[in-house]
């Protein structure tokens, strides 16, 4: 397992943690529910004995009590929800950013915890107050591993926009803000070893990265109690290119399984649909969103992941506490080991992936021995109370950095 930091690991004391007093938490996301509502949750239940003030876009549990947690439910911004999503979603950024910056200034609070592109004038206000901050990126650094100049031609392009779409363009959030978002965190929680190399790449102190694995409920997501007797490879999440979706069609049609099928559980974006025409077949099932996710992972042989850009794609966890070898790229996280839980290969690379699931295929019982391995590795590394106890080392450090 790699360090949480590549610092000492002296300064994570096996004394008591130095924890806040009162925390002050906001994402531009809701609190319950998938994606990054639920990390929001599974972090507020870490948090919860010092949890000062949440503010988020809605709430949608009951288990964090509504009088600490402030919402965008009845705020103005709701009015501009008609805009373009990309207009809308920046506005609801600089309003959680403007409301956590307002809390932050009342001296209340002792340590903030925010999202990338939600909070870079509530930093400027914990930098003046002394305040420690830790700071939470979804993917990748912004600049994606690319060394790019202070401003790139776009960028320049929207600054000088006219009436009335420079009053839009100010919406949204810009590159300039997030990285000076960067600077100012006192800690910057990247999701995997890939995630953290594209902040190396862009010269960010390698002492303000802590990586912070995602969790998984391991008593939700079990293993079947006996393998498929049919060769069943899964997909789960968006169908979309950034994932991978159109290299594993054209990658199936090529690898030729016998009596195989190819299942695309999530939704179907467009751009996916001349690919599902070209390389679909009756061995291929769009199943869509469904909400027994579980379920269907049972009932697979192996998941494959393709994606070219992930922070920790959470499927990866799920399918390994289901007890499945997983194909999968270095850019979708740490959670396959190749050669230990399943294979990795290179993103967009289609030979690469044709290999990949010929060898799955050929080989069941390596395919049990890596879902076996998978499932013993989230149990003992990635359930979410692993989960919130890297939370509040990271808390730890923070202040003491701070301090």
């Amino acid at each position: 397992m790699p360090s949480h930091t590549s610092i000492s690991a002296g300064e994570l004391q096996t004394t008591a943690r130095r924890l806040p007093k009162s925390l002050l938490y906001s994402i531009a996301a809701g609190i319950g529910g998938s994606g990054l509502d639920a990390v929001a949750l599974e972090s507020l239940r870490g948090a919860r004995p010092f949890l000062g003030r949440a503010i988020a876009a809605s709430n949608n549990q009951k288990e964090i009590p509504a009088d600490r947690i402030t919402t965008l439910d009845y705020h103005p911004v709701k009015l501009l929800s008609a805009l373009a999503r990309s207009h809308y979603m920046g506005a609801k950024k600089h309003t959680i950013d403007d409301l956590a910056s307002r809390y932050l200034e009342t001296g209340d609070f002792d340590l903030l915890h925010s999202w990338s592109g939600d909070c870079v004038r509530s930093l400027r206000m914990a930098n003046r107050l002394n305040i420690p901050s830790v700071l939470e990126i979804p993917t990748w650094h912004r600049n994606k591993g690319k060394v790019k100049p202070n401003l790139t031609k776009s960028e320049r392009e929207r600054a000088a926009a006219g009436f009335p779409q420079n009053l839009f363009n100010k919406m949204l959030v810009s590159r300039q803000q997030v990285m000076e978002e960067y600077d100012r965190a006192t800690l910057i929680f990247v999701l995997s070893e890939k995630a953290r190399e594209t902040f190396r790449i862009a010269g960010i102190p390698e002492e303000k990265l802590f990586t912070m694995h995602r969790g998984v409920d391991v008593a939700r997501f079990t293993p079947a109690e006996t393998p498929s007797e049919k060769f069943r490879a899964i997909f789960v999440g968006s169908l979309i290119k950034r994932k991978g979706v159109h290299i594993l069609l054209e990658a199936w049609r090529k690898a030729a399984i016998p009596d195989g099928r190819l299942i695309l559980l999530g939704t179907l974006h467009p751009e996916i649909e001349p690919f599902i025409e070209q390389y679909g077949g009756d061995d291929v099932r769009v199943s869509g969103f469904v909400r027994d996710v579980p379920s269907l992972l049972r009932q697979a042989s192996v998941h494959v992941f393709p994606s070219e850009l992930e922070g920790s794609a959470k499927a990866t966890y799920e399918a390994a506490a289901c007890g499945l070898a997983q194909i999968a790229t270095r850019e979708s996280g740490d959670v396959v080991i190749d050669g230990e839980n399943g294979w990795i290969i290179p993103p967009n690379d289609v030979d690469a992936l044709v290999e990949a699931l010929r060898a799955a295929h050929a080989d069941r019982d390596q395919l049990v021995r890596y879902g076996q391995a998978g499932r013993e590795r989230v149990v003992n590394h990635f359930t979410w109370d692993h989960f919130r106890e890297r939370l509040l080392d990271a808390y730890d450090l923070a202040i003491r950095r701070t301090q």
